[in-house]
């Protein structure tokens, strides 16, 4: 009893450290919350805090804003948009990136190291170094202002950092399992398909949520590679374009970033189980 109580004593201050951080992090998006529900005249005239003072009355709050950014606005079709641009560009480096680390991680070939090595020395290329060749590159196919465009410049960003996170999980399993399997005849592919996918379903959930989360926050790849043409615009730059348009309207920006921020949201909460367990894994070997 007494060591429980010790125990408790100790980690006391880092509990109200951790809480006093999670307080400072959430206030900020309470206040947004709460100006997002809000009627223009009340945001003009009194901070959010206001209407929390007693009696609480749920009648000052509207869904006008919601529905104008939606509907109006065209945040409806931005959203369309990201989840178009978004699925195949996480789903494309995620698929390349686990055949890549397992050949990496298991496979013998010619250059393996040094293949993997160039891989990984892609992580310090600036990003920004890139757009305007590839940019040129695009223009010559016609890919520049289309949706394929910004599918194949955002897993080539993606996949060094996925094949490297992919690599450190898949080599981390036990070796006896390919061993064992490759004496009862298994082909590479077999056993890819049947032991290191399911294996590796908490590495592809963590990194599922990096690369969606960078995909759909994304505004400088989506701004040089789509433009700011509506019909294909994302989230992000139609947002970027509010900030301009309705810059006194906080109302509206506050609708529409919680628009945005309502799907990644979602799919991290969903996969949070599995977020520890997949950035941990292959950091233990052994």
């Amino acid at each position: 009893m007494k060591t429980k109580q010790n125990n408790f004593l100790i980690n006391a201050p880092m509990h109200v450290f951790v809480i006093i951080v999670a307080i400072i992090w959430i206030f900020p998006t309470v206040g947004l919350l709460i100006t997002s529900f809000r009627p223009s005249a009340d945001v003009a005239s009194s901070g959010w805090w206001t209407v929390l003072a007693h009696p609480f009355n749920f009648t000052q709050f509207t869904l006008s804003n919601y529905r104008d950014v939606i509907t109006n606005i065209g945040i409806g079709r931005a959203f369309v948009n990201t989840l178009i641009i978004t699925i195949p560009a996480c789903t494309l480096p995620i698929i390349i990136a686990s055949f890549a680390a397992y050949a990496f991680a298991w496979m013998e070939f010619w250059g393996r190291r040094f293949f993997f090595i160039l891989f990984v020395g892609l992580l310090v290329v600036p990003l920004q170094m890139t757009l305007i060749p590839i940019l040129r590159i695009f223009n010559q196919l016609g890919l520049s202002g289309s949706f394929v465009g910004i599918w194949f410049a955002h897993a080539g960003y993606g996949l060094p950092l996925v094949i490297y996170l992919m690599y450190n999980y898949i080599s981390g399993l036990p070796s006896e399992m390919f061993e064992s399997s490759t004496i009862d005849g298994a082909t590479p592919f077999q056993i890819f398909k049947s032991i290191v996918l399911p294996l590796s379903i908490p590495a592809i959930a963590s990194i599922t949520i990096f690369q969606f989360i960078w995909v759909w926050n994304d505004l400088l790849v989506a701004l040089v590679y789509l433009g700011g043409t509506p019909d294909v615009a994302p989230l992000t730059v139609r947002i970027s374009a509010l900030v301009g348009s309705y810059g006194q309207n906080w109302e509206l920006l506050t609708a529409a970033a919680f628009v945005s921020m309502a799907l990644p949201l979602i799919i991290f909460l969903s996969l949070q189980r599995y977020f520890v367990r997949g950035i941990m894994a292959g950091s233990i070997k052994g």
